[in-house]
C-alpha cells in the first residue's frame, strides 16, 4: 500500500490574495484545511504518523483561479520552511535515491 497525499492550493472564497491548502489522505479520505505552511507542515506530519512517518508521495494540484504570483509566494515560503526544518534536524527532508 502506497501512502499518497494530495495537496491542493485553493483561494479563499471572495479573495484575490488569501489562499489555503487542502490536504487529503487518499487512503482513508481524511481532509485537513491548512491556512498557512506552518499548519500544513504540522498536519502532514500528523497524518504521516498514522503510517509510521512514511509518505510515499505528495501530489500537488492547484485550482484554476490561482494566480502565478500566489504560486511563487508559496514556493518561496516552502523553500524557507524546508531550510529551517533541515537545519533543525541536521539532515535533508527529501532523501535522494541511489541510482
Amino acid at each position: 500500500m502506497s501512502v499518497i497525499f494530495e495537496s491542493t492550493i485553493k483561494m479563499v472564497e471572495g479573495s484575490k490574495t488569501d489562499w489555503y491548502i487542502e490536504l487529503k489522505d487518499t487512503i482513508d479520505g481524511t481532509i485537513e484545511i491548512c491556512k498557512d505552511l506552518q499548519e500544513y507542515s504540522k498536519k502532514i506530519e500528523e497524518l504521516g504518523n498514522k503510517y509510521g512517518g512514511i509518505i510515499d508521495e505528495v501530489k500537488w494540484n492547484k485550482n484554476e483561479d490561482i494566480h502565478p504570483i500566489i504560486i511563487n509566494e508559496i514556493r518561496f515560503k516552502m523553500a524557507q520552511l524546508q531550510k529551517e526544518i533541515e537545519e533543525e534536524r541536521g539532515e535533508p527532508i527529501i532523501k535522494e535515491e541511489n541510482s
